[in-house]
């Protein structure tokens, strides 16, 4: 027989003996491929990803007839592009609105629907600029609110003076989309009817802001350029801005008052009390009443008196006056005082709150306030004590000066080193 015949005979017997070994790793392969896709649709693992990313519970599954797979994928195909943002944006709205319902329900009636991708896509294609995704996830949820009041970004009243911020819709928005110098590329965010207020997002790097920033513009009234604006900076993104708003009110930071949200802040630990009476103290930053050149601050704090329910009724009294030492950032202090508190001399009895606002302004972009009451007994007026007024502190929100004159700034001294490096070196020859 021929060597070549020999060799083939050969290779075909090797071939049948490892036939069985082919045909078993094929079927092992199909197997295991098989398994694999049957674990890509485990409905456990998708059931994790669907709560974890779209925040949806059994009673969703059950209402849309779906696996959680096919859950997963009719979320996706609608907002895979903001699975980064949706969850946070989506629980801080449940939150708002669960608050909203029990302490301002008819803030909740102002609430519009979500918008939709395309009516997003239209407004980004009116002002030229893209979007955040932060921004559009969240107004894919609920795009803002009818132009009411009171407006669910807070609101501030003084005796002469009252702000309430509505969260404008994306097409009213769109309609005041910055193009002049100074605010290029900057979309409204809020707005007040009654002090034409508003809290903008930057949607580009540009005069000086980052994109995502949020802020409220502030004239530089020293200047006499119209494009120089200060900035007072409320946010390093939409998911912050917004986040962090919603948290304030929801844990009770932001106090109701009358079906309003009010927007002032309590520093923990701001709280004294002397014998049956205590005393705290939340304070608040106008930005509409305020101005970084020049520099002037403007604050309002409220003040909440309280005397113990379990105090003696012989323990009522009336408050005569108070005084306050203010410090501030530069270490000047300053020491006040007057009758009574905004013209009223309170009588505290057991269990009675008495609330009051006042407001300051300062050359500094903080300060703290200290001092005490003095009151009198009702049972005996020869019986003075004082109360504590805890310590509490007033800070601007960051700001920024915009880029021209920070260039100024730079410049001049440049300009004064060189100077200065020219005199040096004349009085050297």
């Amino acid at each position: 027989m021929a060597p070549e015949v020999l060799v083939l005979c050969s290779l075909r017997i090797k071939f049948l003996v490892f036939l069985p070994f082919f045909v078993y790793l094929l079927c092992s392969c199909s197997y295991v491929s098989k398994r694999l896709n049957e674990l890509t649709k485990h409905n456990p693992l998708w059931k994790r990803h669907c709560c974890k990313h779209w925040l949806l519970t059994d009673a969703d599954r059950s209402q849309r007839g779906l696996s959680w797979y096919g859950l997963f994928r009719h979320y996706y195909s609608d907002l895979g592009r903001y699975i980064q943002h949706y969850a946070a944006l989506k629980k801080a709205w449940e939150q708002l609105k669960g608050f909203l319902h029990q302490r301002c329900p008819r803030m909740i009636v102002s609430l519009k629907d979500g918008a939709t991708e395309q009516e997003l896509d239209d407004v980004e294609a009116q002002i030229g600029c893209k979007l955040p995704d932060d921004y559009r996830c969240s107004f894919r949820i609920h795009n803002g609110q009818k132009l009411v009041i009171p407006g669910l970004m807070g609101s501030m009243s003084l005796s002469n003076h009252y702000r309430s911020e509505v969260l404008l819709d994306v097409e009213t928005a769109a309609g005041g989309f910055q193009h002049r110098k100074g605010m290029r590329r900057s979309l409204p965010l809020t707005f007040c009817f009654h002090t034409g207020l508003s809290q903008y997002v930057a949607l580009e790097d540009a005069e000086g802001r980052k994109t995502g920033e949020s802020f409220y513009p502030c004239p530089d009234q020293t200047a006499q350029d119209p494009s120089a604006i200060d900035m007072f900076i409320t946010g390093s993104s939409y998911l912050d801005w917004f986040t962090s708003y919603v948290a304030n009110v929801v844990t009770g930071e932001y106090p109701i008052i009358k079906d309003q949200i009010f927007r002032y802040t309590h520093e923990k630990g701001c709280v004294a009390t002397t014998g049956d009476i205590t005393v705290s103290v939340s304070t608040s930053f106008l930005p509409e009443l305020s101005s970084v050149h020049p520099p002037h601050f403007f604050f309002t704090y409220r003040i909440r008196i309280e005397m113990s329910r379990g105090a003696s009724p012989k323990a009522a009294c009336q408050l005569d006056s108070r005084y306050w030492k203010i410090t501030t950032s530069d270490g000047n202090v300053e020491e006040v005082q007057g009758p009574g508190v905004v013209g009223e001399f309170p009588v505290m009895t057991p269990g009675k709150v008495h609330e009051y606002a006042s407001c300051t302004t300062f050359s500094t972009p903080s300060e703290f306030m200290e001092g005490h009451y003095t009151f009198h007994r009702l049972a005996n007026k020869e019986e003075v004590f004082q109360v504590a007024i805890p310590r509490f502190h007033m800070v601007c929100p960051p700001y920024r000066e915009p880029e021209s004159r920070t260039v100024r700034n730079l410049r001049s001294q440049l300009m004064t080193c060189l100077q200065g490096s020219g005199s040096l070196f004349f009085s050297r020859l």
